[in-house]
């Protein structure tokens, strides 16, 4: 049973994220660390892509995760900061990057190749027969009796195998 129980715990905090922040880093005032812990939540780490820079263990999350930190130090807003770290790598660092004609496509490819594909479902549906002709599929006469010979020849053979 303890085995069981010392298995379950091990799967239970394998499953547990874990954080790439190190105690280094954290800073003593708690309320300016749950800011760069807010912020670096809303940045993308430009190494891992799809995690924040808080849990990416990529050295480069690192060191956005400090500068956040020190920018917070020096008395930047949260806006402040954002627009630093945006002014430095672009809107890609932000998971919700702003509506602008510079990310139109992040906001509108995505819809766009939907209606492309579902247009293409329907050409496809509208242009495809809708009845089977019987006729065209049936053997001729000449098909028929060329079948049935055939099939007397076999007849004739016997039983094979």
């Amino acid at each position: 049973m303890i085995r069981i129980l010392t298995v379950l715990a091990a799967c239970f905090l394998m499953a547990m994220p874990v954080l790439a922040v190190q105690p280094d880093e954290i800073l003593n005032d708690p309320v300016l660390e749950e800011r760069a812990r807010d912020l670096s939540k809303d940045l993308r780490c430009v190494v891992c892509q799809n995690e924040n820079i808080d849990s990416s263990h990529a050295g480069m999350a690192r060191d956005l995760r400090i500068l956040v930190r020190e920018r917070l130090v020096a008395g930047d807003s949260d806006e402040e900061v954002l627009d630093f770290v945006v002014a430095r790598y672009g809107d890609y660092v932000l998971f919700n990057p702003p509506f602008k004609p510079s990310t139109y496509a992040l906001w509108i490819g995505p819809f766009a190749v939907m209606a492309l594909g579902l247009l293409g479902v329907v050409l496809m549906l509208t242009r495809r027969p809708k009845k089977i002709d019987a006729k065209a599929l049936a053997l001729s006469e000449e098909e028929e009796s060329a079948v049935a010979a055939m099939l007397a020849e076999d007849g004739k053979e016997g039983p094979k195998g």
